[in-house]
């Protein structure tokens, strides 16, 4: 049985399965979090903090636009699900296909598409650009936006560290390592990852559509797929 609550859908198992309920407790969560977000003003005014990085001959990281960051851009009530709100936010702005998680231990990117990472919880030391590019710690309500190509490894972490990680409406989703192979390929696809339509955080009228401006180019709906963590 499905039941709508201000236009979010809750799906209730009809033999109660206990992943049924988990769905439905997560509408619920986004529900409650949404109204949050309007009626407390959640999101908070902030300057972008940007980190550009070359292509080391491992990670290409991406040849126009920055890593972009907002620090504290989420006040995080305590009395909803801090993950929730970032769900409902991202959603919101395009940014979709969201996971609950960490970041990997090892160094990694994404060669078909951008990336959005906001702190729920807890906080960490991640590394981004590759081997020689730059430590940063985060917390929670920080939120961090990787175009394609971006390296990144988490350094260390607190017990409690959670990420919740959304994808825009273009590109595909995969894992590229350091080899040689995905390397030379990522150094074609990367460039091709046309640009988000919003802000994950603040919109259309958000930092991003001028950090990362170019002429916008049709992109292939990316498949979708698992994805657990960054």
């Amino acid at each position: 049985m499905n039941l709508a609550l201000n236009g979010w859908r809750i799906t209730r198992s009809r033999n109660g399965n206990a992943r049924g309920r988990e769905e439905t407790r997560r509408a619920v969560d986004r529900h409650r979090a949404a109204e949050a977000a309007r009626s407390a003003g959640l999101v908070r005014a902030r300057k972008p903090g940007t980190f550009r990085f070359k292509d080391d001959g491992s990670i290409p990281n991406h040849p126009s636009w920055p890593l972009t960051r907002y620090r504290g851009a989420l006040r995080l009530a305590t009395s909803f699900d801090p993950a929730a709100i970032f769900e409902v936010l991202f959603e919101q702005n395009g940014w979709s296909d969201s996971w609950r998680n960490g970041v990997y231990d090892y160094l990694h990117y994404h060669s078909g598409i951008h990336e959005v990472m906001g702190v729920a919880r807890g906080s960490a030391v991640v590394q981004f650009g590759g081997r020689h590019g730059r430590k940063l710690k985060l917390k929670a309500g920080d939120v961090v936006i990787l175009p394609a190509g971006t390296g990144h490894q988490r350094f260390s972490a607190s017990e409690d560290f959670l990420v919740v990680g959304a994808y825009p409406a273009t590109g595909k989703y995969d894992l590229c390592r350091t080899s040689p192979k995905e390397h030379e390929r990522a150094l074609k696809t990367v460039p091709k990852v046309p640009p988000p339509r919003r802000d994950p955080v603040y919109g259309r009228n958000g930092a991003l559509s001028k950090l990362w401006a170019r002429t916008r180019r049709t992109g292939a709906k990316r498949k979708k797929s698992a994805r657990r963590r960054a």
